[in-house]
């Protein structure tokens, strides 16, 4: 609990932020090392706290025919050679409450998905880890859902929680990322992320070559998002970033390019430099006297 706690204060007094950032699901221990290496290059030149992501399992794939991972055995052995190698702390998902113990003794952060934000046996599983906990907004959700999940996790115990935005959906096939969320995550009293890139997925939007359905996304408006994130004021920023999206086996439409990493990570650090959204504007409604 006190290496987690020291973690914890480290993100949030980060200055203008920290990464959340890494392949959307482990591939391999060569590519997984290689991306770990090349980001923490980047986020050490900027002055910004790396944590590396990838999934072991994608659990929550459309079709099951979807890449899901190496599985939790395989994956958090990598994982784990990913911390010793580059020295960096690492976050992934769980998706059911027994994985939470085995994930606890690697990941610094656990990442609870979206669609299992309200879940309390999971949620309380992964505090007892006393790692951090990162909780994404479900999809269907209202900002003011994650102050309750946020307190299932300190009411068991655990002070190490932060919550994360990442789109809410609109119709079927589409996702729409609501400013307004940034500002009323907050009021779940723990630092606020937020995902650019799954905020941009097309869920179940993309038809396949023979039948079936895949995710699509809107890459080219990662960059905006983003600009509008961190304007806000969020504490952290959630990416996931490939060095060939065209041929990633999962979410390959909303991750975004290593070529240009570096490239937007400088503009967002300087919007956030000049930003003030990180303090409440005091708004006086008194009558304006000339």
């Amino acid at each position: 609990m006190e290496s987690s706690m020291a973690l914890f204060n480290h993100l949030k007094a980060a200055e203008p932020f920290f990464l959340l950032a890494g392949p959307n699901v482990i591939e391999s221990e060569q590519h997984a090392l290689k991306m770990a290496g090349h980001i923490k290059s980047v986020a050490t030149k900027l002055g910004l706290p790396l944590v590396f992501k990838s999934s072991f399992d994608k659990a929550n794939r459309t079709s099951s025919k979807s890449f899901r991972g190496p599985g939790m055995e395989e994956g958090l052995k990598i994982l784990e050679k990913v911390k010793t190698t580059h020295g960096l702390p690492v976050i992934t998902d769980v998706h059911e409450s027994w994985q939470c113990e085995a994930v606890g003794k690697v990941a610094d952060i656990i990442q609870i998905p979206a669609f299992l934000c309200r879940q309390t046996d999971l949620l309380v599983a992964a505090a007892k880890t006393g790692k951090i906990i990162n909780i994404k907004k479900g999809q269907m959700c209202a900002a003011s859902v994650m102050e309750n999940s946020a307190e299932k996790i300190r009411l068991a115990g655990n002070p190490n929680v932060m919550v994360c935005e990442r789109g809410t959906m609109h119709g079927y096939n589409d996702l729409v990322f609501d400013p307004r969320n940034l500002e009323w995550l907050r009021e779940a009293n723990c630092p606020v992320v937020a995902d650019i890139t799954h905020s941009l997925q097309q869920p179940a939007g993309r038809k396949l070559e023979g039948g079936g359905v895949a995710s699509g996304g809107l890459r080219e408006l990662i960059p905006c998002i983003a600009r509008t994130a961190v304007a806000a004021g969020v504490d952290g920023i959630f990416m996931e970033v490939h060095d060939d999206p065209l041929s990633a086996p999962v979410d390959g439409p909303t991750q975004w390019p290593l070529r240009h990493l570096e490239e937007l990570l400088e503009e967002l650090i300087a919007i956030a430099r000049v930003s003030k959204g990180k303090k409440p504007f005091k708004i006086d409604l008194s009558p304006y006297k000339e």
